[in-house]
C-alpha cells in the first residue's frame, strides 16, 4: 500500500490500551493505518521518515475551556488594580484615579475582596467618590463587582428587580435595597454589556489568535464551556468556526455548547441546545451539550457545600435541585444530548450524582447522556464512589492543584473551609482509582500570552501540585510547598491519558480520536524529549516540535 507517511524508530505513547507503545507508524487519507513495529512497515511504500528516537503522542484534548469567553475579555476594560489594604485606602485610591482621569463616562476597577478587610462596600460609597460617571469594581475572581447608581439605571436595576438565582446569582440587599454588590451571573452582565458591539473583525482577529496557540501547544480538539448569559454571543462565535471548517481552515475540532445558568430558562436552554447542535455540524464544529453553572467559587463562597464555610456558617447554594437535573436528563435522553456542569463545591457535584441517579433508576439501559462535572475543587468522603458507578466523568483543572490560593494555600484555605477539607482539596488520583473516566482542562477564560492554557503547565502541576521555581508560570504565583495530600499527585501516563483518549471518551468521539490507533484520524504530536522520562519539575516548558492535525502539519 503506498503511504502518505511512514515513521519509524520513534517511541510512541499511543493511549491505546490494547498497544500502549509502538515505535512504527503510518499515515494516509489523514488516517492511522498501521501503528506497531517496525517489521510491519513492509507493506508499505513512500517515503520514510526515521525519528532517532524521537516522542510521539497523540494530539492533546482540553475537555473545558472559555473559547468564547476569551474572546469577550479579550475587548473587555477588567479595571485598573486596586492593591490596598483596606476599604477607606481602597476609595481613597479610586477617587484620586477618577479625579486624574475626569471626563471618562465609565471608571473601571479591579480588586480582591479581602481589600475591604470585612465591611461592605455601596452603591453610596462609589456614589460619593463618582456621582457624575458609572463605576464598576471587579472583584479579582471575576465572579462578582460593586457598582454605583448610574450602573444600577443603566441595566435598569431596582429594588424590585428579581435575583436570578436566589443564594448563588444574586442582588445583595440591606433593608430590602439593592447595595450596588451583585454575584455571579447577575453581575456579568454588567460586565459585559458592550460585547454585543464588537465586530466580526474583533471575533476572527481573537479567535485566530487563540487557535495559533492551541496549534503551538499542540492542542487539536477542546470542549468550549460557553459564555454564561451571552448564548447570542456563542452562536456568533462557532457560526465564524464553522465557516473556517468549510473552508479548510479549522486547525482544531471543537465541540461546542448552550450555557444554562437559572431554572426559570430551563426550556429555552434545552430548545436552545437542539438549535445549536442542527446548526453546527460541520467536519470538526459540532454541538451536542448543555452546558449547567450549577454553583460558583471558593473564595467568594459562592461554592455549594455540603459542610458549611467555617467562617460565615453560609453553605453557598446550587442553581438546580436533583429533580430538576432528573428532569433535565430525560430531555437530553430523549434529544440524545449530553449535559456538562460547573460544580465546585461538594454539595453541587452531589445535586447531579443524585440526578443521574434517578435516571438511571427511571431509564434503564435506555439512560445514555454523558454526564460530566467540572472542577471539583471539594468532594465530600460521600460521594468519591459516585463517579465511576453512575458513569459521570470527574474533569479537572490540574493547574490550580497547587492551592491556587496566593504563595501559601496551605494556610489560606483552612479560613474558608477547615483544615480537614482544606488539606484534601482536588482528589483526582482517588477517583481516578476508582475507575472513574478522568479528563483534564485549562478552563482558562483569559487569551492574554495563553501560558495558563498551556497543557504541560497542567501536566507539571497535576504531578506536582506545586508551582515551584522550575515552573514556567509567573514568579509572584510560586507556592511555598507541595499542596497536601501527596497521594492526590498523579503519574505522567495518567496524565497522559486524561489529556487524550479520557478527553475523547468524554466527548463521544472515541471511535475517531484520543488515541493513535488503525483508523482513527491522524492527530499526533512529535517531540525532540521523551515525556514519559522527564523530569516532573520543569515540565511545564515543554513544547511538540512537530504538530499534525488528520495527517497535516500544522506548524
Amino acid at each position: 500500500m503506498k503511504a502518505d507517511q511512514i515513521i519509524k524508530n520513534a517511541r510512541i505513547f499511543t493511549s491505546d490500551k490494547d498497544n500502549p507503545l509502538a515505535t512504527a507508524m503510518v499515515v494516509k487519507d489523514g488516517k492511522f493505518v498501521y501503528v506497531g513495529g517496525e517489521a510491519g512497515l513492509s507493506a508499505y511504500e513512500g517515503e520514510v521518515t526515521d525519528l532517532g528516537g524521537r516522542f510521539i503522542m497523540p494530539g492533546i484534548i482540553d475537555s473545558h475551556v472559555h473559547v468564547t469567553t476569551g474572546v469577550a475579555f479579550e475587548y473587555t476594560d477588567l479595571g485598573v488594580p486596586v492593591m490596598c489594604s483596606d476599604k477607606k485606602e481602597s476609595l481613597d485610591f479610586m477617587a484620586e484615579y477618577i479625579q486624574n482621569h475626569s471626563g471618562l463616562k465609565r471608571y473601571r476597577f479591579m480588586m480582591a475582596r479581602a481589600n475591604l478587610n470585612g465591611e461592605e462596600l455601596t452603591k453610596e460609597d462609589l456614589d460619593a467618590i463618582c456621582p457624575d460617571a458609572e463605576i464598576v469594581v471587579l472583584e479579582e475572581e471575576v465572579h462578582s463587582n460593586w457598582v454605583n447608581s448610574k450602573v444600577l439605571a443603566s441595566h435598569g436595576i431596582t429594588d424590585d428587580t428579581p435575583d436570578p438565582v436566589p443564594g448563588l446569582a444574586y442582588f445583595v440587599r440591606k433593608d430590602g435595597h439593592v447595595t450596588g454588590n451583585s454575584y455571579e451571573t447577575a453581575s456579568w452582565p454588567i460586565l459585559f454589556d458592550g460585547v454585543n458591539d464588537l465586530t466580526d473583525e474583533q471575533i476572527s482577529t481573537a479567535v485566530l489568535r487563540w487557535l495559533n496557540s492551541s496549534v503551538k501547544y499542540g492542542v487539536s480538539c477542546v470542549f468550549d464551556a460557553g459564555f454564561p448569559e451571552h448564548n447570542g454571543m456563542n452562536e456568533r462565535i462557532y457560526a465564524y468556526l464553522r465557516e473556517l471548517d468549510r473552508q479548510g481552515k479549522l486547525p482544531v475540532y471543537v465541540d461546542g455548547c448552550y450555557v444554562l445558568t437559572q431554572p426559570r430558562k430551563m426550556k429555552e436552554a434545552l430548545e436552545g441546545v437542539k438549535h445549536f447542535r442542527d446548526e453546527f455540524d460541520t467536519e470538526h464544529m459540532k454541538v451536542h451539550t448543555l452546558k449547567i453553572f450549577m454553583d460558583g467559587t471558593l473564595k467568594i463562597e459562592t461554592a455549594a457545600m455540603v459542610t458549611p464555610y467555617v467562617d460565615t456558617g453560609a453553605s453557598g447554594a446550587s442553581a438546580f435541585n436533583a429533580e430538576q437535573v432528573f428532569e433535565i436528563l430525560k430531555e437530553l435522553n430523549g434529544a440524545g444530548l449530553d449535559l456538562h456542569v460547573h460544580t465546585v463545591g461538594e454539595a453541587s457535584s452531589r445535586v447531579v450524582l443524585d440526578g443521574v441517579e434517578m435516571a438511571r433508576k427511571a431509564l434503564g439501559d435506555s439512560f445514555r447522556v454523558k454526564v460530566t462535572c467540572a472542577h471539583l475543587w471539594v468532594q465530600d468522603d460521600a460521594d468519591l464512589e459516585r463517579f465511576a458507578k453512575l458513569g459521570v466523568t470527574a474533569n479537572f483543572t490540574p493547574w490550580w492543584h497547587s492551592g491556587n490560593g496566593g504563595p501559601n494555600p496551605i494556610t489560606y484555605w483552612p479560613a474558608f473551609i477547615g483544615e480537614k477539607r482544606a488539606h484534601s482539596m482536588f482528589r483526582c488520583k482517588t477517583i481516578w482509582d476508582t475507575g472513574a473516566l478522568v479528563t483534564w482542562s485549562s478552563d482558562e477564560v483569559f487569551y492574554g500570552d495563553f501560558k495558563n492554557w498551556s497543557p504541560y503547565l497542567a501536566m507539571e502541576v497535576g504531578m506536582t501540585r506545586w508551582i515551584n521555581g522550575k515552573t514556567r508560570f509567573d514568579e509572584e504565583e510560586r507556592t511555598v510547598a507541595a499542596f497536601p495530600p501527596a497521594s492526590e499527585r498523579m503519574s505522567i501516563e495518567e496524565m497522559l491519558l486524561g489529556y487524550t483518549i479520557n478527553g475523547a471518551k468524554q466527548l463521544g468521539i472515541e471511535a475517531s480520536k484520543g488515541s493513535i490507533a488503525v483508523g482513527k484520524d491522524a492527530d499526533f504530536l512529535v517531540f525532540d524529549d521523551d515525556l514519559l522520562t522527564a523530569e516532573h519539575e520543569g515540565f511545564s516548558y515543554n513544547l511538540p516540535r512537530d504538530v499534525y492535525f488528520s495527517g497535516k502539519k500544522m506548524n
